[in-house]
């Protein structure tokens, strides 16, 4: 990553850019390892009680980490013994210590509330110690800002705190942003966000687009760089940050900002207009929801039905699962919102860098989150939960179509546990005299691993459709962690394995004569629209944002030139030919 310094103030840092647009704002800085809480003024009449407040999180603090102390005692005595002084380390932390002292003084002196006054804390201790020459005693800030988390946490009763709170317009500036992070993030208030860690295929890059939010991450140091309220510049059309604009560069940016703006306007005209090739055949464009406020922009966008809803959002930044008939709300408000268009509802997709608190212990840090416990996996082994889930999709299916999507499967008797689960399900809501989807709905598999595309004309037998995702598919095929900045350069869905996988997926599919789409992120890429087209498929499913910009580019092109241009690439043995070859029919076509 580059910096330049282009005016007294003004730095310029090089990212990847993951979400198109502009965004100018002041800055949110995001400090690491605090739990964000909303700061308000107390009256003197509510300082009392509000010490109150925060002397009961110390205790209940203080209780936890026993709890977890006494746990120590059951692992191997090494570990057992190294975790415990850790955390009555934590402990102490919370007997009359500088922390607790220093918060409730700050409630009493400055009449705030009390988690603003344990971060306020926090960020003065940090500040002292970032001065230590001792690499040891320095580094003791994280268990600082540890403890202080689970203090915040114990006042808000665990509750999550999004970024309501943040100045309209605020550029969010972050070493690191989950995608929990990013779904908690309100359009009206968050302008853009730029992080230090993260890549361009990552979830919380997926989030963005969905979103629509400007975004730039893997900017190295970047937030050391920021102070609250710096005027910062999103591009993440180019993928930089600029922090502090001189006059010059702010009116280049907001000149360039029109610009991009009125070019969405142009392609938003498409919506009505048919995704067709010059010689006759139509394709379909499907979108895919992260949170159920897409929907608008989906149908704003022409979509003509979701290809892929991915139902995490339901389980993120709670404490607890929700529930049969919170499920089916959720589920049931989208599926009537799109009038009868199609609805693929994913089931609970988490693990790796996508995390549900509100499973708890269930899905424990694993050795390898990516090869661990994970989507159909951890539904299989946690059958209740896939049971609750079934019995909403199935409810939300009688007001409307739906399909049932099953993330991470490797074989067909993962196809076929789930099919007699859903049965099971659907005989004991008629026996309440629930209305559901009649007949059942189609369950169908994602090809998201090489096992499940050199398998897929077994799993074909077992699926009613096919949905490949581009994303997992190029993770674990070239053993690149997508969402890691220190190998996103390598991340590439046209390396000849992967597009050699989506080849022999989509020909299976079309040999069994079932359903296929491509629901990755290679599908809003209006770059791939050729080839895909070449391959064979005609079902892509993308974000709102990028639907208008593949659909122009579909209406440019012929199929006989796609299959042309396709054969052509899966003769090449290099990505680097592969993307030329490309990128040259693109400037020509």
């Amino acid at each position: 990553m580059k910096t330049e310094a282009e005016g007294p103030e003004q730095q310029t840092l090089d990212g990847l850019g993951v979400a198109p647009g502009i965004a100018i704002g002041p800055a949110h800085v995001v400090e690491p390892g605090i739990v964000r809480a909303p700061e308000r003024r107390i009256r003197e009449d509510e300082v009392a009680a509000e010490c109150q407040r925060l002397d009961k999180a110390i205790r209940a603090s203080r209780r936890q980490l026993a709890r977890l102390q006494a746990k120590t005692r059951q692992m191997p005595e090494s570990a057992g013994e190294e975790l415990d002084l850790l955390l009555e380390a934590n402990r102490r932390m919370l007997t009359d210590s500088r922390l607790t002292r220093g918060a409730e003084a700050r409630v009493r002196d400055r009449r705030v509330n009390a988690e603003a006054a344990v971060q306020a804390e926090i960020r003065r201790i940090g500040q002292d110690f970032a001065g230590i020459e001792d690499e040891y005693l320095a580094a003791r800030i994280r268990d600082v800002r540890d403890v202080g988390a689970r203090l915040i946490r114990n006042l808000t009763h665990g509750g999550y705190r999004g970024f309501g709170e943040v100045p309209k317009g605020a550029i969010i500036v972050a070493e690191e942003l989950t995608p929990a992070d990013t779904a908690a993030m309100d359009t009206r208030r968050v302008a853009g966000f730029a992080t230090a860690q993260g890549g361009a295929e990552g979830h919380t890059a997926i989030m963005a687009r969905s979103l629509a939010l400007p975004a730039v991450l893997g900017v190295a140091g970047l937030p050391g760089l920021v102070e609250a309220g710096d005027i910062v510049i999103v591009d993440g059309l180019s993928g930089r940050v600029v922090i502090n604009p001189a006059p010059a560069a702010l009116r280049r940016y907001r000149e360039r900002q029109k610009e991009f703006r009125a070019k969405e306007r142009r392609l938003a005209r498409l919506r009505d207009v048919r995704a067709e090739t010059r010689d006759g055949v139509t394709i379909s464009l499907q979108a895919n929801l992260e949170l159920p406020e897409e929907v608008a922009a989906a149908h704003r966008a022409g979509a003509e039905g979701i290809g892929l809803l991915r139902s995490e959002f339901i389980f993120m930044n709670r404490e607890s699962p929700p529930d049969e008939e919170e499920q089916f709300q959720a589920m049931a408000a989208i599926v009537e919102s799109m009038k009868g268009s199609p609805v693929t509802i994913r089931t609970l997709d988490v693990g790796g860098e996508k995390l549900a608190y509100s499973l708890g212990p269930q899905l424990a840090e694993a050795v390898n989150p990516a090869l661990g416990l994970r989507a159909i996996r951890l539904s299989l082994k946690l059958q209740p939960l896939l049971e609750t889930q079934l019995a909403a999709i199935l409810r939300a299916g009688g007001l409307g179509p739906v399909r049932i999507l099953l993330p991470m499967v490797t074989s067909p008797s993962e196809v076929r546990q789930v099919r007699e689960i859903l049965k099971r399900v659907a005989r004991r809501l008629k026996r309440r005299g629930v209305a559901i989807a009649e007949p059942l709905p189609p369950v169908g598999v994602m090809i998201e691993t090489p096992a499940a595309a050199l398998a897929a004309d077994a799993l074909a037998y077992t699926s009613d459709f096919f949905s490949i995702g581009t994303n997992d598919l190029t993770m674990y095929t070239l053993a690149i962690d997508r969402a890691d900045e220190s190998v996103a350069h390598l991340y590439n869905p046209l390396h000849p394995a992967v597009l050699r996988l989506i080849l022999a997926t989509t020909e299976a599919a079309l040999k069994a004569r079932i359903p296929i789409n491509l629901c990755g992120e290679m599908a809003g890429d209006p770059r791939c629209t050729v080839l895909l087209l070449g391959m064979g498929l005609r079902d892509l499913s993308m974000s709102s944002t990028s639907l208008p910009r593949v659909k122009q580019r579909i209406r440019k092109l012929t199929l006989d030139a796609a299959r042309q241009r396709a054969r052509t690439i899966m003769e090449q043995s290099d990505a680097g030919r592969i993307a030329a070859i490309l990128d040259d029919f693109n400037a020509l076509a």
